[in-house]
């Protein structure tokens, strides 16, 4: 027998066990599950001469952020860089001081990640850095060179053929700003290792407001387990639902949002880019139809659902913009959506199938009482979901997460 603090532990266990069974069993994902087909991969579309993604400049919020100053050796910044020793990549080096195997973290990862992705593309090709770090003034005036924040990349074949081919494998390996600058060479960045906007997950501000099943509307900061609040059904129609649990509140912190303003009605809607929101190309769509997206890939002219009267109804996206502000909350539903400011969202962030998170939360909402294991924080992010993403990683393809994933922590 086992003691009986660890039975609902044991439990929950059993539980979270069934449901990748049942997640291979259904095939649910392009996963590399036992049993389930195989779907082929993705096309890769190049990037086209003189493109860049995401379409913002580069020293923008939405990219790889402003310049922050250049970093000497004798500065304390000098700290933040490490050098790459990656032998499946190759380092021009022309001034001869390993300049250009200096970089911050965050770059290493990224570069480290798209060297695997040029080997497996191209068997016997390997990565090819030609400009790293600089400390000589080489470069433009607040260049993200001079941070340690930028590489200039092409494949050690030098085939040019391959370059927009290669910024795409750039982008799809996590880059924040990535631009087919050159017919000798693509440029890739990322952002800042302290950045408010290097810290994104799935969350809404905690001013954001939400309306109650008392008709009471209240800022997301005030809502509890146990509130029922306006939530989208399965059939597409509004629903009150239960609030769960918080899988991310963090009063203090700083985030970067993702703004989406709509028209007829007007809305707007601030939530992380890693976050998933309904949408659709036009406005004859049913609701139930909406597809969940990542609140980064929402375009002008396309629709998301609003709350109006009656029902749902779709508002064409006007503007899309960033903002920083503070606090972050995310809170599940047993829906597994709610309406923040009064725009459809799903509960869910970092994975682009909103179906399959309603299915991995499933446990939950079962046994909401097993969601702490008896321990309940005032802040911070929810073990449960940081689980699911790990497993994720190793169940489905790469291409199945948002570029910046958990960031770290995220929800």
């Amino acid at each position: 027998m086992s003691p009986a603090w660890l039975r609902p532990r044991l439990r929950f266990c059993l539980l979270l066990l069934l449901l990748l069974l049942v997640s291979a069993a259904r095939g649910c994902g392009p996963g590399r599950v036992v049993g389930s087909r195989r779907r082929p991969p993705r096309k890769l579309v190049p990037l086209a001469y003189k493109q860049f993604s995401p379409n913002v400049p580069e020293k923008t919020l939405g990219a790889s952020g402003r310049y922050e100053g250049k970093i000497a050796r004798s500065s304390e910044r000098f700290k933040e860089l490490t050098p790459n020793y990656n032998p499946d990549i190759i380092f021009k080096d022309e001034e001869n001081t390993g300049a250009d195997r200096l970089m911050t973290q965050r770059c290493k990862d990224r570069l480290n990640s798209l060297a695997i992705s040029v080997m497996n593309q191209w068997p016997g090709v390997k990565l090819r850095v030609t400009e790293g770090w600089d400390e000589d003034g080489h470069h433009s005036e607040e260049s993200l060179h001079y941070e340690g924040r930028a590489v200039d990349i092409t494949t050690s074949d030098r085939d040019r053929n391959k370059y927009g081919l290669l910024a795409r494998l750039a982008v799809e390996a996590g880059f924040d700003w990535v631009y087919y600058e050159s017919k000798a060479h693509v440029h890739c960045s990322v952002k800042s290792e302290h950045s408010a906007a290097a810290k994104t997950g799935g969350c809404f501000p905690a001013g954001a407001q939400v309306r109650l099943e008392n008709g009471a509307r209240v800022a997301l900061s005030a809502v509890k387990p146990g509130d029922r609040v306006l939530a989208m059904g399965e059939d597409g129609n509004p629903i009150f639902s239960d609030v769960l649990i918080f899988l991310d509140r963090e009063p203090n912190r700083l985030r970067a949002f993702q703004v989406i303003e709509t028209q007829d009605p007007p809305r707007r809607l601030e939530l992380t880019p890693a976050h998933l929101l309904f949408i659709a190309d036009n406005h004859t769509e049913p609701a139930a139809h909406f597809r969940a997206t990542f609140a980064s890939h929402v375009q002008p002219g396309q629709y998301v659902l609003v709350a109006g009267v009656p029902g749902l109804q779709p508002a064409r996206v006007a503007a899309v913009s960033t903002h920083v502000a503070m606090g972050s909350y995310a809170p599940l539903t047993r829906h597994g959506t709610l309406v923040v400011e009064d725009v459809v969202a799903s509960c869910f962030a970092a994975v682009a199938d909103h179906h399959l998170a309603q299915l991995a939360f499933w446990p939950l909402r079962l046994f909401p009482s097993l969601a702490w294991g008896g321990w309940t924080p005032s802040e911070g992010v929810h073990w449960y979901p940081q689980l699911l993403y790990r497993l994720g990683r190793l169940l489905l393809e790469e291409s199945s997460f948002h570029p910046l994933g958990m960031s770290g922590a995220g929800s």
